[in-house]
């Protein structure tokens, strides 16, 4: 039976959009810029598959003849956060966009929630999740009010020291802040942001949980399952969908966990999609401007690619691509509005030369789901099968 495995590296742009300046973000390239802060990519298997293929790599030169097809996939909503650019891959278009808030959010937001959960809040500014807890924890401590924050993403974000407030509490403000942020206040995703630690040693723990809209339906996962496969999500990509057209959901603490879990489904399930995020691209070092962490964040998953490969049938596929951009390279701590990067391998569909496919975002669910299926999205589904996979074998 057919398997396929989308791994989306977070915040791994593939170099600027054409709407790029729109966004604040013209100049952004992750990926490259990343490159040429360390002296050279060290990443010898994603090379191996043809990385350097897909645009001009310091290190990572192009291979003359890559097993998979490469490119950079462009974004049609208007985004260029975790959520756009998840349901984007999985055929959801996002063409207005979700609501931001640089400036806080408004008095009938905060005091509805403050209401509703008993505590107060602190914060209510955009800020780096890192430098806030800093900044408010000791006053949270004392007074056990929220940190209530947000980024240039559409998110609201509640953090609360674990030995403060119990996590079951924080979540269930987090179900009360989701209820509260609708219509046009609809953001994207309500983050529950634990941290533990002492006075100006805070520090998150991995018991982040994210509250999210729900996606429009049908769309590529629905279909997958529609036809009888099961979609197996790996770190939040369950919470990214909100659950839906989840069949099974393993959150995970770290890349190294979305790795082996990743890993042991491509050894014991007989068919579905595996769709993976590995987060700490963006989490740990895309937004703490820590070039040399996140080269050494994609070292990590390099040398686990191998054990990936060999956990793959014949018959499999392996998408690796992005969501958007996090650059650590400029004075921004944001996303950054990118291509997605593209690597998409099977081991019985080798091409004879270099094929590239440079489409849009929704052709990897698109992908995914005609060669699991063996359907090809109508004329008003977003995304088109990359033809070299999918069209029948000549």
């Amino acid at each position: 039976m057919a398997r396929a495995c989308i791994i989306v590296l977070d915040a791994v742009g593939a170099g600027e959009l054409p709407d790029a300046a729109d966004f604040g973000d013209a100049g952004s390239s992750t990926l490259a810029h990343v490159a040429e802060a360390v002296g050279g990519l060290r990443l010898p298997n994603l090379r191996a598959l043809g990385l350097g293929n897909m645009m001009p790599l310091a290190g990572c030169p192009p291979v003359m003849a890559p097993p998979s097809v490469v490119g950079r996939l462009r974004e049609r909503s208007l985004g260029k956060d975790t959520t756009t650019g998840h349901w984007e891959l999985a055929g959801v278009i996002t063409p207005v966009a979700m609501p931001t808030y640089p400036d806080g959010f408004p008095p009938e937001i905060i005091d509805a929630f403050v209401s509703a959960t008993g505590r107060g809040v602190i914060g209510n500014v955009a800020a780096s999740g890192t430098e806030i807890i800093q900044e408010l924890g000791d006053e949270h401590v004392a007074t056990g009010k929220w940190i209530v924050y947000t980024s240039a993403d559409s998110v609201f974000q509640i953090a609360a020291h674990e030995r403060v407030v119990p996590l079951e509490e924080l979540y269930a403000a987090c179900k009360i802040a989701r209820g509260i942020l609708s219509g046009p206040h609809a953001v994207g995703r309500v983050i529950a942001r634990p941290f533990d630690g002492a006075s100006g040693s805070y520090a998150r723990t991995p018991n982040r949980h994210d509250f999210s809209l729900e996606p429009a339906r049908p769309n590529h996962l629905t279909k997958i399952r529609e036809a009888g496969s099961k979609v197996h999500a790996v770190g939040k990509i369950a919470d990214i969908f909100a659950g839906c057209d989840i069949d099974t959901s393993a959150p995970t603490r770290s890349n190294a966990e979305g790795i082996l879990e990743t890993i042991r489904l491509l050894e014991e399930i007989d068919e579905g999609l595996i769709f993976t995020n590995l987060v700490e691209t963006d989490s740990m070092f895309g937004h703490r401007n820590d070039p040399e962490g996140f080269h050494g964040c994609l070292q990590e998953f390099d040398r686990e690619l191998p054990r990936i490969r060999a956990a793959m049938r014949d018959d499999d596929l392996l998408i690796l691509c992005s969501d958007h951009g996090c650059d650590p390279t400029t004075e921004s701590t944001d996303h950054s509005r990118e291509h997605a990067l593209l690597v998409a391998y099977s081991p019985s569909r080798t091409p004879a030369g270099e094929i590239r496919h440079d489409g849009v975002f929704s052709d990897v669910g698109a992908t995914a789901r005609a060669w699991l299926t063996g359907e090809v999205p109508g004329p008003d589904e977003a995304g088109s099968p990359i033809p070299f996979l999918c069209a029948p074998p000549s």
